[in-house]
């Protein structure tokens, strides 16, 4: 990759980055609540089923399918990677969190520089065409800048991770030395999830996760809640 490519991929996986995945935590806040997950082992645990089960069985399928259709100037494979995304995620509220978050990662990348690609996606997506799921747009955004789609999957992995270790940091109280042991500990189950995803076709996105997906569908209707999913 370039130098430029390098730098757009540490800005696109800077917590600083202004697109609300500080407002969501995946179900997580539901473990907690539940008793799920009460220390950082079961923590880790959480982590490398969201890694492994569904974001490499499913998100990362559909960011590599939409980082190759913009490389190819093919926005209908875009929109075709957006919509089976959509249709393989179960819980409305996954799925509402993804859309918007998605919608400002978009919003952001046209406003801080122009693209005609990136033009016609945001149309389809303000036409109610496509979803605009966070992963696709980040998959579309990683390959105009040049990002390699490996690159951009084990960025997605990682800025999944911390998302998910910051929502953990406010919700189990966590030390910066645990959160940072176990983003260290997780780079192997990252690294193996990006690998599993490479030769997958959107038909065989998979993911697995049901007590993610029945604990986000009981967030939704928690009378307390700090975090959108």
């Amino acid at each position: 990759m370039t130098d430029e490519a390098t730098l757009e991929s540490f800005r696109l996986a800077d917590s600083f980055l202004p697109v609300g995945t500080d407002s969501v935590s995946d179900g997580l806040e539901q473990f907690v609540a539940t008793d799920g997950v009460t220390d950082v082992d079961e923590l880790a645990a959480l982590l490398e089923t969201y890694l492994r089960r569904q974001h490499g069985q499913a998100g990362l399928i559909a960011l590599r399918a939409a980082h190759v259709a913009t490389r190819a100037d093919d926005l209908a494979g875009v929109l075709d990677a957006d919509r089976r995304l959509e249709a393989t995620t179960l819980a409305a509220e996954l799925r509402e969190s993804s859309t918007l978050t998605g919608e400002r990662l978009l919003t952001l990348q046209r406003e801080v520089r122009e693209d005609p690609f990136l033009d016609r996606y945001a149309e389809a997506v303000d036409g109610d065409e496509t979803p605009g799921n966070y992963v696709v747009v980040l998959g579309v955004v990683t390959a105009l800048a040049g990002v390699d789609a490996r690159e951009a999957c084990l960025l997605s992995c990682h800025e999944l991770a911390t998302a998910q270790l910051g929502a953990a940091q406010r919700l189990l109280r966590l030390g910066h030395t645990d959160v940072q042991r176990v983003l260290d500990e997780l780079r192997p189950t990252m690294v193996a999830a990006v690998e599993d995803s490479a030769d997958r076709s959107l038909a065989e996105m998979t993911p697995f996760a049901p007590l993610v997906d029945v604990l986000s569908a009981e967030h939704e209707r928690a009378d307390r809640r700090l975090f959108v999913s």
